[in-house]
């Protein structure tokens, strides 16, 4: 390589690295700066839940379509329950000839004996006395006399005897009947639990199953809810501290493409999701969208502060949250205030004319 070729080579290395090691400077500027808190969710229905069935079995009916209002304790799907109606006759039955009522003829006769052993005890009672006087005046046997006392002691034990038969059979009678009344409502209970119904005035928005599926407690055969609507937003951890109940938020969802709605926080779960490290926010429209659904997706921005006319630079800029760097290589401490995306506003530090260099 001759001399003029490395003369030039040596030239674009030193110009490239002048290049290289030149700085990008900029000065603050005034502008409007709003602070907000990203969030994403769903739309849900008010009071939206899963429905479940109380039992296993066949569907044997659906009673509704997918958009259909329904009213509390409206049927939604019928099982197959002819075994468990076979049962709740059995019980029926049962409780028909166990009613304390039907069975009172047996009261009846034991209150019967109750008043022969009362007259057998009177006339036992008649001849003892009878007898015991005669003894007394030395008339009659001994033994005449020790058989009267014994018949006489034999009919007290025997009417002690009725009346507490009596009473155990009341008592059994009754028992009885109450057992047999709440076998039967036990049974009528799991016939109705064949009959999946509605916990709330609403709209059925998701039939999960047709006639002759299957179905148990552990897969949701519909969803419901009602037809107003709220929105779930899931805050991060990081920014939970900074939301509060009535802020102002702008939602964006896919189904409206570019249109932004405005909404407000309702309420705010106070527990984190572990698995997530998020908490939970409900928000409402402060004007609903034409149409909603269910389970549709969110983007959100949470309003927390705005300031107009506010001394402003790119957040690129920061070294840290304390610290920029002035051109010529000084770092500068400054104080900031309210943060978006991608300006930060510069509360103390800097002026409008100082320079400052993008960290590399």
């Amino acid at each position: 390589m001759n001399k003029k070729l490395l003369f030039l080579y040596a030239i674009l290395i030193v110009f490239s690295l002048s290049c290289t090691h030149k700085k990008e400077t900029i000065t603050p500027e005034v502008k409007n700066i709003t602070e907000s808190v990203y969030a994403s969710g769903f739309i849900k229905s008010k009071n939206q839940y899963d429905v479940y069935s109380l039992s296993n079995g066949l569907i044997k009916k659906v009673f509704v379509t997918e958009g259909m209002h329904v009213k509390k304790g409206d049927p939604i799907f019928q099982l197959d329950d002819k075994n468990l109606k076979l049962a709740t006759e059995n019980a029926k039955l049962v409780s028909t000839a166990s009613d304390y009522h039907t069975n009172a003829d047996k009261l009846l006769d034991a209150q019967k004996a109750i008043e022969l052993a009362k007259k057998k005890l009177h006339n036992d009672s008649l001849l003892f006395y009878r007898q015991k006087n005669l003894w007394s005046k030395n008339i009659g046997s001994k033994i005449e006399f020790e058989q009267k006392e014994l018949n006489f002691e034999n009919s007290k034990v025997n009417l002690n005897n009725i009346k507490t038969n009596y009473e155990v059979l009341k008592r059994e009678l009754k028992l009885l009947s109450q057992q047999s009344k709440n076998n039967l409502k036990i049974a009528e209970r799991l016939e109705d639990d064949f009959i999946v119904r509605s916990k709330l005035n609403g709209i059925v928005y998701k039939i999960n199953k047709e006639n002759g599926e299957f179905v148990n407690g552990t897969e949701p055969v519909a969803i419901i809810g009602e037809d107003q609507f709220k929105i779930e937003l899931n805050i991060d951890e990081l920014d939970i501290v900074k939301i509060k109940k009535d802020q102002q938020v702008f939602i964006r969802m896919d189904s409206y493409k570019s249109q932004v709605f405005e909404a407000k926080i309702i309420a705010i779960n106070p527990m984190m999701n572990i698995r997530t490290r998020s908490f939970q926010a409900d928000a409402i429209f402060t004007k609903n969208p034409t149409e909603l659904f269910p389970n549709l997706t969110v983007e959100a921005n949470i309003l927390i502060n705005t300031k107009q006319k506010a001394l402003t630079i790119p957040r690129n800029y920061l070294l840290n949250d304390t610290t920029v760097i002035l051109k010529g290589g000084t770092l500068q401490k400054i104080e900031i205030g309210l943060m978006d995306y991608d300006l930060v506003e510069i509360k103390s530090g800097l002026n409008k004319t100082t320079k400052i260099e993008l960290p590399q």
